[in-house]
């Protein structure tokens, strides 16, 4: 039981903590991701996914639903925003000496460990 019980903590670590930057970008606006995108001559309206990278998915990583898939959609996410955020300066240091990607890593990681995993038995099941 105590397994289930730390695949659940990872899920609520995982989604809780991205929800956090979902809501700052409900609150705020896209206008960085987009800014971003069209800086890679990307179109601004793949931006939008961003709200099911770091809404949707959380959540349903949370409550337990579809959480493989879930943490699939949150990995890919986290994959664009380091490709993207980070591209050019993917090896550097912080200003207080961390790896400048270890955060999105961490999403992205932990993502990917619940894909390989599973969510467990607690929460929604459907």
């Amino acid at each position: 039981m105590m397994v289930e019980w730390g695949k659940f903590l990872l899920r609520l670590a995982i989604g809780g903590l991205l929800l956090f930057h979902g809501i700052h970008k409900i609150i705020h606006g896209i206008g960085g991701v987009q800014a971003m995108l069209a800086a890679h001559s990307l179109p601004a309206w793949i931006g939008y996914g961003v709200y099911v990278g770091e809404v949707l998915a959380p959540v349903a990583l949370i409550v337990g639903l579809r959480p493989r898939i879930a943490a699939l959609v949150i990995a890919f996410n986290m994959a664009a925003a380091i490709a993207l955020a980070y591209g050019g300066k993917l090896f550097a240091l912080g200003m207080h000496g961390g790896w400048i990607v270890e955060t999105p890593l961490l999403y992205f990681a932990g993502a990917l460990a619940i894909a390989m995993i599973g969510g467990g038995r607690i929460g929604l099941k459907w």
